[in-house]
């Protein structure tokens, strides 16, 4: 039963399969992003999205883009790219500086979805040891990244933004290193976009993403992986 929801004060949602087809994966309106409501969609599949002029709306697209944790990722020339690069790369050193380089409109954009009121709820979330950066250094300058939440063995993409070339890219290629050292098995990018499809996102039906979430999101996995540190890149 396909239907829209609003939600009141209880943290609850709706089962994702009652999402609208169209707009594609509109679940419900309204609560809040306070972090136990944002933990709770996460750990269900759910994910807010709005622009700032809308009320909240809570999202479970169908079909979910998606990479199962491979590592090296990226193409050749891309790793060719990065053998040669002098950056620098970090695990949450600067996550507000991170989302606040997500948020930054892009140059086919007039604004930005990731609203003062989003950045603060994810600044709460990675205080909290949830919501976690990748960052690359060109020097002492930040020139790409992203963010995004882990849930179990499960890794929730937000966004990422570069400032030099191939800079987004690297980042995830970093993530991906991390996340399959500590055995995660799934990272979730929630929307399908041709840059997503270009970095090798499959898109994954809702019901065998969800299949997926279920299994890996009691995985148990050290908080301590997300200490703040400096890595290297392997090949």
């Amino acid at each position: 039963m396909n239907s829209l929801s609003y939600l009141n004060r209880s943290i609850g949602f709706p089962p994702p399969e009652h999402a609208l087809t169209d707009p594609n994966g509109l679940l419900a309106i309204g609560g809040d992003l306070q972090p136990q409501r944002l933990l709770k969609a996460y750990y269900e599949g759910i994910f807010p999205w709005f622009n700032s002029s809308d009320p909240i709306l809570w999202w479970s697209p169908d079909p979910r883009a998606v990479f199962i944790p491979t590592y090296p990722f990226g193409s050749k020339s891309l790793l060719k790219f990065l053998k040669k690069s002098t950056w620098r790369y970090t695990i949450n050193h600067a996550f507000l500086d991170v989302v606040a380089g997500c948020a930054a409109p892009r140059s086919a954009q007039d604004g930005t979805w990731i609203s003062a009121e989003i950045q603060m709820a994810y600044y709460e979330l990675h205080l909290q040891g949830k919501a976690h950066s990748i960052e690359v250094w060109d020097g002492e300058h930040l020139v790409g990244g992203l963010y995004g939440i882990a849930v179990g063995g499960v890794f929730c993409g937000e966004s990422m933004f570069h400032r030099q070339t191939n800079a987004s890219k690297a980042a995830f290629a970093i993530l991906n290193q991390h996340v399959v050292q500590h055995d995660f098995k799934l990272i979730d990018a929630q929307v399908m976009n041709p840059h997503l499809v270009s970095l090798g996102a499959k898109a994954l039906p809702r019901h065998d993403f969800l299949t997926l979430l279920h299994r890996y999101r009691d995985q148990s996995i050290s908080p301590s992986i997300w200490n703040k540190q400096e890595v290297l890149i392997e090949f």
